[in-house]
């Protein structure tokens, strides 16, 4: 009997991890394919000359941001000062005759619809100069060069009064282990800090009951106000929204990971944000989205 049981054991062991990844939804690993068929003009190709260790990679001006990890599952950082003024400027001036009326695309298809009532906003894809490549490679740069990760061409976008963009996610798929990996929301204008509303809002990223993020999310948003109670009373204390609200500062950006590092290939939920309304003056953004294998 207890050589059946030693033999049972050994089974359990032997077999578990496979079973329980059979029997547990959504826990399979990634079915990978070769690289999909893309089109390679909407990636900023890393060129030879800018590849790690050449002596023209030191043509950009050293990095002076900062950085604060708010989240680490998913990983969300803050990161302060990513944007000089410089870059701003140079940014805003070469938007500025390309913009177009924003799109939306369902599921990574290549129809694009214009729907204002979902996404109301202008968007430019800027040009590759020596700024703007300067740009992307702080961003490869932050992500530590992964292989078989580009960073996509960068899109300034610009809200004016009412500019919006409803909730969603960034990756529509991870097909095949190939995915948009990463996002960054960069500010790039804020109107000098008269701009009112506008907001990146993340209502499944889990609030951060810390005074000192005040500086970045919206608190008092993301700090209810006493609710009323069945009585007409104000309860004595308040309640907490799960949303996160990240400000519009100039300069400062976000970035966050879109897929789980587990093998499965799966997007976490709670990347689903949006771009809240502006309620005064105009906000430019720019977005920055690397493709590529997800890990």
């Amino acid at each position: 009997m207890f050589s059946y049981i030693v033999g049972f054991l050994a089974f359990l062991l032997f077999f578990y991890n496979p079973i329980s990844q059979f029997l547990t939804p959504g826990t399979s690993q990634i079915r990978r394919t070769p690289l999909p068929q893309i089109n390679w003009d909407l990636l900023a190709i890393e060129s030879n000359e800018t590849r790690l260790g050449d002596a023209s990679a030191s043509r950009c001006p050293p990095d002076s941001y900062s950085i604060h990890v708010f989240s680490r599952e998913p990983l969300v950082i803050y990161i302060e000062k990513f944007l000089s003024p410089d870059e701003r400027g140079h940014l805003l001036q070469i938007s500025d005759p390309l913009y177009e009326p924003a799109t939306i695309t369902h599921d990574g298809g290549d129809s694009a619809q214009h729907d204002t009532t979902v996404r109301d906003s202008e968007v430019a894809v800027v040009p590759r100069t020596d700024v703007v490549r300067c740009i992307e490679d702080r961003a490869r740069a932050l992500q530590g060069w992964r292989d078989e990760v580009w960073i996509e061409r960068l899109r300034v976008q610009r809200y004016g009064p009412g500019g919006h963009y409803n909730h969603h996610f960034d990756w529509s798929s991870g097909r095949g282990g190939w995915g948009r990996v990463s996002s960054f929301m960069v500010w790039v204008d804020d109107s000098d800090g008269q701009l009112q509303g506008g907001g990146t809002e993340f209502p499944l990223l889990r609030y951060r009951q810390d005074s000192r993020w005040c500086r970045f999310i919206d608190c008092r948003a993301s700090q209810a106000g006493p609710a009323d109670s069945s009585d007409g009373k104000a309860d004595s204390a308040p309640t907490t929204s799960s949303a996160v609200i990240f400000k519009p500062i100039a300069g400062n950006a976000v970035y966050w990971e879109n897929f789980r590092s587990d093998g499965t290939g799966r997007g976490y939920d709670e990347t689903w944000h949006a771009g809240l309304p502006v309620e005064k003056e105009v906000k430019v953004g720019l977005n920055i989205w690397s493709w590529g294998r997800i890990d």
